[in-house]
């Protein structure tokens, strides 16, 4: 089985990202309760699929695409979903 990081990479491809940072930020909430089993992870991800969509709206796009694995594989996701243009510094 892959790692969890490439399925993600894998399921947000979906999303024609431009860029895409996974951080697994388990290891800061080991032993959480309620946690069962599933991974922490800050996901920073650019796509032009995302032009002219609110923030709720880009979180939705990326919760619908990892859909299967926030049943188990993730417990905690930390999102930030821009443009192109957002992204730029």
């Amino acid at each position: 089985m892959k790692p969890i990081e490439q399925r993600m990479r894998d399921q947000l491809a979906a999303l024609q990202p431009t860029q895409i940072e996974i951080i697994d930020d388990s290891h800061h909430h080991a032993g959480h309760a309620g946690a069962g089993g599933g991974g922490h992870y800050r996901l920073s991800v650019v796509s032009p699929l995302f032009v002219g969509k609110s923030t709720m709206a880009r979180h939705r796009m990326v919760y619908s695409a990892l859909h299967d694995m926030m049943q188990h594989d993730i417990h905690a996701l930390n999102i930030s979903a821009k443009t192109p243009n957002e992204s730029q510094p």
